[in-house]
C-alpha cells in the first residue's frame, strides 16, 4: 500500500513502480468494498491483502507478450496471489484502474508542488517585508513611470502567488477523482457502492458521471493551473533578467565565488537561472495544449490521450516542482542594489516626477493643457540633452515659477508622496 503522508520524491512518484503500485491499492480497495458487501469472501479479501504484490520487470515481461499493461500487472499479481486472484479486477476495466490509480499520482504530485510552493511564499514575503521602503523606479513600457519601492513590486509577486495556492487548492479537490464504473461507466458488472466504499478508502471521490475514462477536461485543468503557475515563475524570472542588465543593475542573480559566466569573456554575470526558468514555462504551457487536445475522445473512450499523459503528467508536474526550487532559491538569495535604484529613479534630474509638477501646477489654476505643454517641454529637454535635468529646467522656468514657489517645486521631487498608500496594500497581504 502507498504511504500518502510522507511525501516521496516527486521524480518517484512517476516511476513504472510507484504507478504499479496504485493499481494494487486501487484493486485492494476495491476487494476490500466487494467484501464489505458480502460479493466476494472475506477470506479471500485478507488472502489478497497478504500475498498480493508485484515486480516490475516481470510486468514487462509479460507485457511485451500480451501487449496490454493492465492484463500483464494482473497475470503477475495472480502469480503472487493464486487461487484468491480470481476475486481481483471482478466487474472492473481497465480504465477504472488506470484513472484511479493515475488520480493517485496526480494528488501526490500536486501536494508536493503545494510543499514548494509554501516555501517560495514565504521567500517572497520576507523579501517584501525587508524591502518595503527600498525607493525605485517604476516603468510602464520599460520607460520610467513614477517612484515605487522594490517591496511594492515584490506584494504584487506575493499576491500572484497567493492566487495559485487557492487555485491549486481547488484544483487538488478536483482531480481527487477516481471511477469504479466498469465497461463505458454504466456500473453493469459492478455496484455503485463499491466505487463509493473502494474511492473513500483512496481518499478520492466518485467521478459524477465518467464514462469508459474519467473526461478529460479534468486532466486538462490539471496542466493548465501548472501551466498559469509556470507563466507566473516566468514573470517573476523575467522581472529579474531585466533588472540585472547591467546598464539597470537594480537586482542579480547570486553568483557563487568558483562560478563563471562565459567562456570568452571573463567579465560576465548573467541570470542563467532566470532563463532556465523561462525556457521551462515554455515546455509546460505547450503541455497544457496537448492537454486539451485530449479533452475530445472517441465516443466512450479511446486511447489517444494515454501516450500524451505519459509524457506531458510526469514532465509537467517534475518540471514545475523544479521552477518552485529554483525562484524559490533565487528570491532567497536575491542581491538587491539600492544604490543603483536611487541612481536610476533621479536620472535625468528626476525626470519621473513631472506628474507631480504638472498637478501642481493645474492645482494652482493653469488650464490643464498648458501645464502639460510646459513641463513636457522641461521633460523632454532634460531628456534628450547630455547631462539634463529636469529639476532644474522646471526651476528656471519663468511659467513655472510665476506659480510655484522654490518649495512647492521641490515638494514635487518628494519620492515619500509615491508611497504614502502602500501600506494599505501591504495590510491586504497580512505583512
Amino acid at each position: 500500500m502507498i504511504e500518502r503522508y510522507t511525501l516521496p520524491e516527486m521524480g518517484a512518484i512517476w516511476t513504472d513502480t510507484y504507478k504499479l503500485k496504485t493499481w494494487l491499492e486501487v484493486e485492494i480497495a476495491v476487494c476490500e468494498a466487494q467484501g464489505e458487501l458480502g460479493y466476494i469472501p472475506t477470506e479471500a479479501v485478507e488472502e489478497i491483502k497478504a500475498k498480493a504484490n508485484f515486480d516490475p520487470s516481470r510486468v514487462l515481461e509479460i507485457e511485451a507478450e500480451v501487449r496490454h499493461d493492465v492484463i500483464a500487472f494482473l497475470t503477475n499479481v495472480n502469480e503472487y496471489v493464486g487461487d484468491a486472484g480470481r476475486y481481483i479486477h471482478l466487474g472492473l476495466t481497465s480504465s477504472d484502474v488506470l484513472d484511479t490509480g493515475l488520480a493517485l499520482q496526480m494528488v501526490a504530485s500536486l501536494n508536493l508542488i503545494l510543499e514548494k510552493l509554501e516555501e517560495l511564499i514565504q521567500a517572497i514575503r520576507y523579501q517584501a517585508q525587508q524591502h518595503r521602503y527600498t525607493v525605485m523606479v517604476g516603468r510602464s513600457h520599460g520607460i520610467h513611470a513614477e517612484p515605487i519601492t522594490f517591496g511594492f513590486k515584490l506584494a504584487g509577486w506575493l499576491a500572484e502567488v497567493l492566487r495559485n495556492r487557492d487555485r491549486l487548492l481547488k484544483l487538488r479537490k478536483d482531480i481527487a477523482v477516481g471511477k469504479i464504473s466498469g465497461a463505458v461507466g454504466t456500473y453493469a458488472n459492478i455496484d455503485p457502492q463499491v466505487e463509493a466504499i473502494a474511492c473513500k478508502k483512496l481518499g478520492l471521490t466518485p467521478d459524477t458521471a465518467s464514462t469508459q475514462v474519467v473526461s478529460r477536461d479534468r486532466h486538462a485543468e490539471y496542466v493548465q493551473q501548472l501551466a498559469l503557475l509556470a507563466a507566473s515563475i516566468e514573470r517573476f524570472a523575467v522581472e529579474i533578467r531585466n533588472l540585472q542588465r547591467t546598464d539597470v543593475l537594480e537586482v542579480e542573480e547570486f553568483f557563487t565565488k568558483k562560478q563563471k559566466g562565459s567562456s570568452a569573456m571573463p567579465h560576465k554575470r548573467n541570470p542563467i537561472r532566470s532563463e532556465r526558468l523561462t525556457g521551462m514555462a515554455r515546455i509546460i504551457r505547450g503541455n497544457a495544449v496537448a492537454a486539451l487536445e485530449n479533452v475530445a475522445l472517441w465516443h466512450e473512450r479511446d486511447i489517444s490521450h494515454s501516450s500524451v499523459e505519459r509524457v506531458i503528467l510526469p514532465d509537467s508536474c517534475i518540471l514545475t516542482h523544479f521552477m518552485l526550487k529554483e525562484i524559490t532559491g533565487l528570491v532567497k538569495n536575491l542581491l538587491v542594489y539600492p544604490e543603483n535604484m536611487e541612481r536610476n529613479m533621479n536620472v535625468y534630474g528626476g525626470v519621473i516626477f513631472s506628474q507631480r509638477v504638472l498637478l501642481a501646477l493645474v492645482e494652482k489654476g493653469m488650464q490643464r493643457e498648458d501645464a502639460y505643454r510646459v513641463v513636457q517641454n522641461c521633460a523632454h529637454t532634460a531628456w534628450n540633452t547630455t547631462g539634463g535635468n529636469f529639476r532644474d529646467l522646471i526651476s528656471k522656468d519663468q511659467t513655472v515659477t510665476q506659480i510655484l514657489s522654490d518649495s512647492e517645486i521641490q515638494a514635487c521631487f518628494d519620492p515619500q508622496h509615491h508611497l504614502r498608500h502602500l501600506d494599505k496594500i501591504y495590510q491586504r497581504l497580512g505583512i
